[in-house]
């Protein structure tokens, strides 16, 4: 609302944006909380039945961020994130103004991992500051996909989960050299082929059912959980429409705004994730992933967590969806490539995350139990941070070989602003990519 007004809008439309807007993060919040309520459960029969018993305790993203809300230090990374993003505002390195200042819990975990590793707050500042500057700057990359896939104008996500999509970067290329990869996969696509099996409903419904049958539920609970999935897939789609209602004008009216008093500036704002959960790809891959995450917990030598607060990896989902622009397929293949560096990456901080839950008290850990996320945000970052920060050489190679990456994939994106599927359909004669949307260049 205050952004609206700040920008000219009219008092009313810009406290509907606003009151749309809470509406969307809502609704979507509870939407993705029943989808949680009903496949933990689910998760947890699937392991019991297959005899799986692990040390750590996954309390997922909420138990995450409580505990480093509570870490005493964690307010100052509110000032790293402002003072990082309007030193690059004020140097033209970023066109991202971030609202989405919740999630600034995720730097100060940052910080606290490092502080941890090093026992030197400069170190974790540092490091809070570098993923600030990622955040902001993968919001620069995603912005005009956002746009042109979900039509929703100046908005993008700075969301470090997004952080996931660098490193899947180099199979998605190799990828396009593949031709089943490059036929369309996403919902739209698959409705032509196979009718109403693509509905979000029926896709939810046929997930929940096997999963239930999986984890051995009886007849009537795996229908039940088969309606429920189904019934929050469907929801996803209703709610976003919030924020479109929400987002529409508001990016028109800014992006106007800012034309007119800065013409050679295109800013966008940055929000969280949930706006884009109109995809259906989206979260068809996170409830798929389910039992293929669980699995692998089973089988890897070393790990030490089982997927349940953080059953629904959102990073894979994210990361996924941005970087392949809603190609089903790779996004499905992708997740069961990279889903056990999540593991392994929580598997590592399991003590970092049962000492601050000690030492904050935020999260009561019982004498000798472990906790952690098992599906920790950009897990390669923060564990090449830490080891390098404490003075290890080989994770210093590791660290600027990401960072490198990064860089290369942020080009890439720059120099091919459209999304990934806008390139699927291959001309029978070329055997090139058809460039649907060349207008929208």
């Amino acid at each position: 609302m205050i952004l609206g007004l700040a920008f000219g809008m009219k008092a009313s439309k810009a406290i509907l944006s606003g009151l749309y807007l809470g509406v969307g993060f809502i609704g979507m919040s509870m939407a993705i909380n029943q989808l949680v309520a009903v496949v933990t459960p689910a998760s947890k029969a699937l392991a019991k039945n297959t005899g799986i018993n692990l040390p750590a305790v996954d309390f997922g993203w909420t138990g995450a961020s409580a505990i480093t809300w509570a870490w005493a230090v964690a307010f100052v990374f509110f000032a790293i994130e402002i003072g990082v993003n309007v030193v690059m505002l004020a140097t033209k390195t970023t066109n991202v103004v971030n609202a989405d200042m919740w999630n600034v819990w995720g730097i100060a975990l940052t910080g606290y991992m490092i502080y941890f590793a090093t026992n030197s707050y400069i170190w974790a500042f540092i490091a809070g500051a570098i993923q600030a500057v990622i955040s902001l700057k993968l919001g620069d990359m995603w912005a005009p996909e956002i746009e042109d896939m979900l039509g929703y104008p100046g908005i993008t996500v700075p969301h470090i989960e997004a952080f996931t999509a660098v490193i899947m970067w180099p199979v998605n290329r190799l990828m396009d050299f593949i031709p089943v990869f490059n036929r369309q996969w996403d919902a739209k696509a698959l409705k032509k082929k196979i009718g109403i099996l693509s509905e979000p409903v029926v896709m939810g419904f046929i997930i929940g059912l096997i999963l239930g049958l999986a984890g051995r539920y009886n007849v009537g609970a795996s229908l039940s959980l088969g309606v429920t999935v189904g019934a929050v897939m469907a929801i996803f789609p209703v709610m976003a429409k919030f924020f479109m209602d929400a987002l529409t004008p508001f990016g028109t009216q800014m992006s106007n705004f800012m034309k007119k008093r800065f013409k050679d500036r295109e800013f966008v704002i940055g929000l969280d994730w949930p706006v884009l959960g109109q995809s259906t790809e989206l979260w068809v891959t996170m409830v798929i992933l389910i039992p293929i995450s669980i699995v692998y917990a089973a089988i890897l030598p070393g790990n030490e967590i089982l997927p349940m607060g953080g059953v629904i990896n959102y990073c894979l989902g994210v990361g996924g969806l941005l970087l392949t622009g809603g190609n089903l397929l790779r996004m499905l293949v992708l997740g069961v490539i990279y889903e056990p560096m999540f593991l392994y990456g929580s598997t590592y901080f399991t003590n970092v995350f049962t000492k601050l839950a000690r030492d904050t008290g935020a999260v009561n850990v019982g004498k000798g139990n472990l906790v952690s996320w098992s599906s920790i945000e950009a897990p390669d970052l923060r564990f090449l941070m830490a080891k390098a920060f404490s003075g290890n050489i080989l994770a210093w190679i590791g660290l600027v070989a990401l960072l490198a990456l990064f860089i290369v994939v942020y080009l890439y994106f720059k120099k091919h602003p459209l999304p990934a599927k806008a390139y699927t359909s291959l001309s029978k004669n070329t055997k090139k990519p058809v460039v649907k949307a060349e207008a929208a260049k």
